[in-house]
């Protein structure tokens, strides 16, 4: 009978114990979560910086957000997310999800809360790999550790903010922020912002501060320029240059005073619990060697929920759980850690020729409905269908063109394959 460590008490944990507490091989199954309630990112507080324990702020969440993708491809496969007359919900709904999803599959009870794991490193068993987790009770200050036959890494990816190689932003003379520490809109009145990236997070807080801001200058490389119609104040420009002074430099020439620079530029993954010996490498924001984006080529016994990113997150993680859990329950046998090798080798080699950069190691966006099914074919499950798929899509291609608007939309799923999009009172089925 397994013993099982998950880490983190967030969409992807609450996923893989959901389905660990009902597999008959598992034993045991401790999950560990450093914060005093469940639902990772999509926790909301207003504090910044530090919590009572010295330990990072966890959640990136800002106070007006709203879902930028569909409540209707949102839900797990076998757990939907309640009907009601809105697709696009604000993250307090999706908090009260996670906690139905967890109260209904008995998982709560499992969470440690309060638990901040310090240290993983593997060592030899008599019958094979054994894993030394050392956590500590934050409440207590009191620190165990405790011995594992396998590990999800369950800690989610928006926590730790990147920060772009800017020449200049050291010395800029104005305020630096990024969107990790951003709540509400007023901490900008009457200011000059620069915002720089054009991702969910940096479209959506750019429009919103317009409403308090003098200007707002969105700075981004997108290849396809957004049709959104913005406010006055809110101008776009490319790739900042160098920061001089209070002044920012655009490649095309163009040149702004500033008075904060605001930085919407992504998170990079951060396992800082794992020992070197555990085998991984974060660089440039590349996490490997993982089979599948998912397995630990070095140690087969640690897996790693939801690293792929431009995903449908929830069911993508139930299908990650569910072929993970088939492999330690000899459903399926994965492949020789020199396959495996080979196989990451040969996808990086893939991606690179088709002009994915490093750091984009982990994006899925076109290339997700053919992860999935590699996932299901391998270990003889169901894949998830490919209407979820379609609406990401197109749910992507509004926001960037209707930014004001696109979450007024309401879809409805027909079947694995069609949906229905009422936009502007007009209905209209796709498949």
């Amino acid at each position: 009978m397994s013993r099982v460590c998950v880490i983190g008490a967030g969409a992807a944990g609450l996923c893989a114990a959901r389905h660990l507490l009902v597999e008959p091989s598992v034993g045991r199954v401790d999950i560990l979560e450093q914060a005093a309630q469940l639902g990772g990112t999509w926790v909301y507080t207003e504090h910044v910086g530090y919590d009572d324990f010295g330990l990072p702020i966890h959640t990136s969440m800002y106070k007006s957000l709203r879902t930028n993708l569909p409540k209707e491809i949102m839900g797990f496969p076998d757990f939907p997310i309640p009907e009601s007359d809105k697709s696009y919900l604000p993250a307090k709904d999706m908090l009260a999800f996670l906690q139905m999803y967890a109260d209904k599959h008995g998982v709560t009870s499992h969470i440690k809360f309060n638990h901040h794991v310090q240290l993983v490193i593997p060592k030899a068993g008599p019958s094979g790999e054994l894993w030394d987790i050392t956590f500590k009770d934050l409440t207590t200050g009191a620190s165990e550790t405790r011995e594992y036959d396998y590990v999800f890494v369950c800690n989610g990816h928006y926590n730790t903010p990147f920060i772009p190689s800017i020449p200049g932003l050291k010395q800029f003379q104005g305020d630096v922020m990024h969107s990790h520490d951003y709540r509400v809109p007023e901490i900008f009145a009457g200011k000059r912002v620069l915002v720089v990236g054009a991702g969910p997070s940096g479209m959506d807080i750019a429009l919103e501060i317009t409403s308090v801001t003098d200007l707002v200058i969105l700075s981004h490389h997108l290849k396809e320029k957004p049709q959104t119609v913005f406010p006055e104040n809110l101008v776009q420009k490319p790739d900042v240059l160098r920061l001089e002074g209070k002044k920012a430099l655009f490649q095309d020439g163009s040149e702004y005073e500033v008075d904060v620079v605001f930085l919407c530029t992504g998170y990079q993954y951060n396992f800082p619990f794992l020992h070197e010996t555990c085998g991984i490498v974060v660089e440039d924001n590349c996490v490997e060697p993982l089979y599948k984006h998912l397995v630990n080529i070095h140690h087969p016994s640690m897996c790693f929920i939801g690293v792929p990113y431009y995903v449908c997150a929830f069911s993508m993680f139930d299908l990650q759980v569910r072929f993970y859990v088939r492999s330690m329950n000899g459903t399926f046998s994965l492949p020789t850690s020199e396959q495996m090798t080979q196989h990451w080798e040969e996808e990086k080699q893939d991606r690179a020729a088709r002009g994915y950069t490093k750091r984009q190691a982990h994006m899925m966006g076109p290339d997700q409905e053919k992860y999935y099914a590699s996932l299901a074919s391998e270990a003889g499950t169901k894949t998830l269908p490919s209407v979820l798929t379609k609406i990401r899509e197109e749910s992507s291609i509004r926001f960037l063109h209707n930014l004001k608007h696109y979450r007024q939309d309401i879809y409805k799923i027909i079947d694995d394959d069609t949906y229905e999009i009422i936009s502007n009172g007009k209905r209209e089925i796709l498949c």
